[in-house]
């Protein structure tokens, strides 16, 4: 074999040797893209699913935040029930202002309170004790219902709450004058009360069956 023939191969094997190389370098390339890409799908997929994971944790904790600040109230006797003190359950919630609605048989008009939240039993044991005794009503205790219409500061936000109770009471006799009522506390009948709160104060008191006296 001549010595040109001898290049002519030489250099064709180097070409061939040259290609294999290029083609393992495309197909090691190659993998490594893919293998790249599919580490970017699985990092997406996880970080959607870290994603999902804490949007449902937050809606949780929306949930458990409204149920935790539905505005609530509780009453506290004092001066031997004469008084009531009302206070909201939850501590972010600061009472502005109050008007309580009785039963219009017991008192006509709506009492107001202004940055001190409560309950007086001279605002209606006068009247209830006319009532009962207008429906021949013995008892001498019973639950009254209360509508009352409170405004509150929440989150720095004025809100207002339309809510009915029934307000515990017993009736003690006193010479010369109406029976004296001793409040003993609220109970929640109705949250979310719209506009009429007087005429559903009303309903729910005409309900009420009275007690008949012995004979």
């Amino acid at each position: 074999m001549s010595e040109e023939a001898r290049k002519r191969r030489l250099q064709l094997r180097w070409l061939t040797l040259a290609e294999l190389v290029g083609i393992a370098a495309l197909v090691i390339a190659g993998w490594g893209q893919w293998d790249s890409h599919r580490e970017r799908v699985q990092a997406d997929r996880d970080k959607a699913a870290e994603a999902r994971a804490r949007n449902g944790e937050a809606q949780k904790e929306a949930q458990a935040g409204a149920i935790k600040l539905a505005f609530l109230m509780t009453g506290a006797p004092e001066a031997g029930g004469e008084r009531l003190r009302l206070s909201a359950v939850h501590s972010e919630q600061v009472i502005q202002t109050q008007t309580i609605s009785f039963p219009s048989e017991v008192r006509g008009d709506p009492a107001q309170t202004t940055g001190n939240p409560r309950l007086e039993s001279g605002w209606f044991e006068a009247g209830l004790a006319r009532a009962l005794h207008a429906h021949d009503d013995a008892r001498k205790s019973g639950r009254l219902p209360v509508g009352i219409a409170t405004t509150f500061i929440e989150d720095g936000q004025a809100k207002t709450d339309r809510s009915i109770y029934l307000l515990g009471y017993s009736l003690h006799p006193r010479v010369l004058r109406a029976d004296k009522a001793e409040m003993e506390g609220l109970s929640l009948v109705r949250r979310g009360v719209g506009a009429d709160l007087q005429g559903q104060v009303d309903a729910l008191w005409a309900r009420q069956e009275p007690v008949k006296p012995k004979p």
